[in-house]
C-alpha cells in the first residue's frame, strides 16, 4: 500500500481525534452538555450533522452497489429518501425542537415521550429505549462491516497475522477512533466531526463519478450509455422490470426519517427554532448533490468496469475499488477517508443516542435517581463503549451485507417511532394507550415481518419492505387506541 494513502488517512483520523479533544473542554460539565450540545448547534452544523449521521456507508457502499446490479431502478430508494428528508424538516424538526424543550427539556427521545405522554410515562420510556439500543446495536454494526469491508478490499494481506483478517482489523479501528473522539467529546465532538465528514463524503461523491465518466477509460456519457445497453438495456431504464410493489419498496425508505433518533436529536439541538429554515435548505442542498454522485458512481462505475474488464466480486466495493484504481495514492487516501467519514459519522450519533437512552431512561432512572450530572457524563461514556463492543460482535460476520442491515434497522426505527413522533408533535388527541400501542405494533410488526421473510418473497410474489406493514399498522394502532381511550389528566398536561 503506496505511502500517500497512509498519510492521507493518519490526517484524518488525527483530524477526528484533535475535534473530539477540543469539544471535550465545552461538552463534558453537564449530561445536556454531553447528550445535546447544549442545544447549541448552528444551522450549517446541525444540517450537514443530520446528513452525515443519516447518510453512513451505505451512501458509498450499499447505495452504488444496488445501482451497479439493478441499474436506475434502485435509484428510487434515494428519490424516496431525499422526499422524507424534505418533509422531516419542514413537519418535525421546527416542532420537535420546540417542544422537547417545552416538554421539560428532554435530553432523549424516550424522554420527549415520558414528558408528553405523562400517565403512560414508565412504560413509553423504557419500551422506547429498548428499541433504540436493539435496531441501534444492528444498525452500527451496518456501519462497522462497511469499515472491514474496506480494509479488507483496500489493504488485503496487511493485517492478516496472528489470527487477524483485514475484515476485523477494520472494524477494530474503526471503532477504535470513532470511540476515542465520541467518548470524549459527547455530542459536540459527534457533531463537528459530522460536518467535516460531510464536507468529505460530499467532494468524494462530485470527484469519483466525474473522473469516472470523464477520466482516462470513462468514454462520457454517450459510450457509458452504450456499453450499459449492450449489458442491459433495463439498466438505464427507471420503471423497466420494476413491480409496483418494488417501486413502493423502493419510495418508501423515505418514511424511515420520522422516526430516526440519531437524525432528529439534531433538530433538538438546533441553537433556535427560527434557525430550522437555514439548516433545512443546507441539509437538502448536502443530500440531493451526494445522492445524485452515489447514483451515477453506481450506473456509470458498473459501465466503467465493462469496458476496462474489471472483475468487481462484490458491486458494494465498487468505490473502493475504483478509488485504488484511478487516483494518485493521496486522493485515494482522501477517498477512502470520505468512506470511513460516511461510516464515522453514523456510527458515533448511533452510539451516543443509545448511550444517552441507557443512561437517562434507564440508569438514572430506576438505579440512581439522584445521579449528578458528573456521573451521568461518565456512565455515558462507559455505554458508548459497550454499545460499540456489541455491535462489533454482530459485525463479525464477514458475509454480511451493508444495505442489507441498514434497511431492517431503518424500517425498524421508522415505523416504531414515525407514525408516533408525527402523531405526537401534529395531533393533541394523542394519548399515553395509543403512543405505547403505536410503538409495540410498529417495532413488532417489523421483526415479524423479517422473520417471516416476506421482505424478500411475499404471497408468491416479490419481497414488500418491512417498513410498509410496520408504518400502517403503528398509525393505525395510535389512532384507534387513542380513540377508543382517554385521559383528562393528559389532556390538562398539555393545555399547561
Amino acid at each position: 500500500m503506496a505511502i500517500g494513502v497512509w498519510i492521507s488517512l493518519f490526517a484524518y483520523f488525527a483530524l477526528m481525534i484533535v475535534i473530539g479533544l477540543w469539544a471535550m473542554r465545552t461538552s463534558s460539565a453537564t449530561a445536556e452538555d454531553y447528550m445535546l450540545g447544549g442545544r447549541a448547534l448552528s444551522p450549517k452544523v446541525a444540517a450537514l450533522s443530520a446528513g452525515a449521521s443519516d447518510m453512513s456507508g451505505w451512501l458509498l457502499l450499499g447505495l452504488p452497489g444496488a445501482l451497479y446490479v439493478t441499474g436506475l431502478a434502485s435509484a428510487w430508494i434515494g428519490i424516496g429518501l431525499f422526499v422524507g428528508a424534505f418533509i422531516n424538516w419542514i413537519v418535525v424538526a421546527p416542532r420537535l425542537r420546540e417542544q422537547t424543550v417545552h416538554y421539560g427539556n428532554a435530553l432523549t427521545i424516550p424522554a420527549f415521550l415520558a414528558n408528553r405522554f405523562p400517565t403512560k410515562a414508565m412504560p413509553l420510556r423504557t419500551v422506547s429505549a429498548i428499541v433504540i439500543v436493539l435496531f441501534f446495536a444492528v444498525y452500527t454494526a451496518s456501519g462497522l462491516v462497511a469499515g472491514g469491508k474496506l480494509f479488507e478490499s483496500a489493504f488485503a494481506g496487511i493485517f492478516n497475522f496472528g489470527g487477524m483478517t483485514d475484515y476485523a482489523a477494520g472494524i477494530i479501528i474503526t471503532l477504535g477512533v470513532v470511540l476515542a473522539y465520541t467518548v470524549v467529546g459527547g455530542f459536540l465532538a459527534v457533531s463537528m466531526t459530522d460536518f467535516v465528514q460531510g464536507c468529505i463524503m460530499m467532494l468524494a461523491l462530485v470527484i469519483m463519478p466525474a473522473v469516472v465518466l470523464f477520466g482516462e477509460g470513462g468514454g462520457g456519457f454517450a459510450q457509458a450509455s452504450e456499453t450499459l445497453n449492450s449489458v442491459d438495456p433495463t439498466l438505464l431504464s427507471w420503471t423497466e422490470g420494476l413491480t409496483v410493489i418494488g417501486w413502493l419498496s423502493a419510495v418508501t425508505w423515505g418514511l424511515g426519517y420520522f422516526g430516526q433518533p440519531h437524525i432528529i436529536v439534531r433538530f433538538m439541538a438546533i441553537r433556535t427554532v427560527h434557525e430550522v429554515g437555514t439548516a433545512r435548505n443546507i441539509g437538502m442542498s448536502w443530500m440531493g448533490i451526494s445522492l445524485i454522485g452515489a447514483i451515477a458512481l453506481g450506473v456509470f462505475g458498473r459501465a466503467y468496469a465493462v469496458r476496462n474488464g474489471l472483475d468487481i466480486a462484490d458491486p458494494e466495493t465498487i468505490f473502493i475499488i475504483l478509488a485504488d484504481l484511478l487516483f494518485h495514492p493521496l486522493i485515494t487516501g482522501f477517498l477512502y477517508a470520505a468512506l470511513l467519514a460516511a461510516v464515522m459519522s453514523t456510527i458515533s450519533s448511533q452510539l451516543l443516542v443509545s448511550s444517552a437512552s441507557l443512561t437517562e431512561d434507564f440508569y438514572r432512572l430506576f438505579l440512581r435517581k439522584e445521579a449528578t450530572d458528573k456521573e451521568c457524563v461518565n456512565v455515558g461514556r462507559a455505554c458508548v463503549v459497550a454499545v460499540g463492543l456489541v455491535a462489533a460482535f454482530i459485525a463479525s460476520d464477514p458475509n454480511s451485507q451493508v444495505l442489507a442491515l441498514v434497511s431492517n434497522a431503518w424500517a425498524g426505527f421508522g415505523a416504531a417511532f414515525g407514525p408516533l413522533i408525527i402523531l405526537a408533535l401534529t395531533w393533541p388527541r394523542t394519548n399515553g394507550a395509543g403512543a405505547l400501542a403505536g410503538l409495540i405494533v410498529g417495532a413488532a410488526t417489523v421483526m415479524a415481518w423479517i422473520s417471516l421473510g416476506w421482505n424478500g418473497e411475499f404471497m408468491g410474489g416479490p419481497g414488500v419492505y418491512e417498513i410498509i406493514p410496520g408504518f400502517i399498522a403503528a398509525f393505525i394502532a395510535i389512532v384507534v387506541v387513542t380513540l377508543a381511550t382517554s385521559d383528562a389528566g393528559e389532556y390538562q398536561h398539555i393545555e399547561r
